[in-house]
């Protein structure tokens, strides 16, 4: 007999692992792997100065990474301002404002 259930693809819990991995870990990755391609470029080369390009490419990968994360979490966020329960409303913000107290100076 044939199962007819639809098969759940197999490598879609792995990227979804790498996707949540901490932005710490992502950040030492990429510069590790912009090291090993310095390192590797310059015993191809025999140049000094091709290290520096991999530890370019490395650190630019890692700002990408946290440009990535920044915006995939702003989404987020915005999309959870856009529920109704989360937004603000315009008549309570109004009553509000004469209840804020100025912290700045204490005036005694």
């Amino acid at each position: 007999m044939e199962n007819k259930e639809p098969r759940k693809p197999r490598i879609k819990p792995i990227i979804e692992a790498a996707d949540h991995l901490s932005l710490g870990i992502s950040i030492v990755v990429a510069i590790a792997m912009g090291l090993g391609i310095g390192y590797l470029l310059r015993s191809l080369t025999d140049i000094g100065w091709t290290f520096f390009i991999g530890v370019f490419i490395g650190i630019a990968a890692a700002i990408l990474n946290v440009y990535k994360a920044y915006s995939k979490q702003y989404k987020e966020y915005e999309e959870l301002a856009k529920q109704p329960r989360y937004a603000m409303q315009k008549k309570n913000q109004i009553d509000n404002d004469d209840d804020d107290e100025d912290y700045g100076e204490k005036s005694y």
